[in-house]
């Protein structure tokens, strides 16, 4: 079936450059990216598409959210500061080591943590081995947390605060406090 999927995918896509204009050329190369996406379980009715954010690495380097589209995200709002934060992230560590090679992404949002030096040398003591992002400029941090509390209906008042985001863009769970590298698991499972 992947061979049928393919071929007919590279004829389309001969078909369309050879002889089309360039928004041909676009239709194909989006048609080629939709076919990539791994079919996904049933939404949740309370699904909602998670909203795109430019922020950060401790390095400099520019992330968005649209970005990681394709791949299954355990977003995390969390501090350096924060006990009940740090009890997540040996398990964080553990799930991206694990599952990053079939499209699983973490990102770790921190919230009030210092500058990036600070942020990048708790991140070297706690050996965390996923994204963690920060502030650009200014607070766009809080605005983020601000967004994704708008999305899903109720602000994000305490942390860690996690999302299951699906491989389209979809908030499909949501968890207040630590969780265990086994419940993470059983929860993303389906979307791996």
């Amino acid at each position: 079936m992947k061979q049928i999927i393919t071929i007919v995918t590279i004829l389309g896509l001969i078909t369309t450059t050879g002889c089309g204009s360039n928004n041909d050329k676009e239709t194909a190369k989006a048609s080629v990216v939709s076919t990539n996406i791994k079919k996904q379980p049933p939404r949740p009715k309370n699904a909602v598409l998670a909203p795109d954010f430019t922020l950060a690495t401790t390095s400099g380097e520019i992330v968005k959210m649209n970005d990681l589209l394709g791949k299954v995200v355990l977003l995390n709002f969390w501090g350096t500061w924060c006990g009940p934060c740090r009890v997540e992230i040996p398990d964080f560590v553990k799930l991206y080591d694990k599952y990053k090679n079939v499209g699983l992404e973490i990102v770790g949002i921190t919230l009030t943590s210092g500058s990036p030096e600070n942020i990048a040398s708790f991140m070297d003591k706690w050996k965390m081995n996923y994204i963690v992002l920060t502030d650009i400029n200014d607070n766009e941090t809080q605005k983020v947390t601000t967004s994704y509390g708008r999305a899903v209906g109720q602000p994000i008042s305490g942390i860690p605060t996690t999302f299951l985001i699906d491989r389209n863009g979809y908030i499909v769970k949501s968890y207040l406090g630590p969780r265990s590298e086994k419940i993470f698991y059983n929860d993303l499972k389906p979307y791996l």
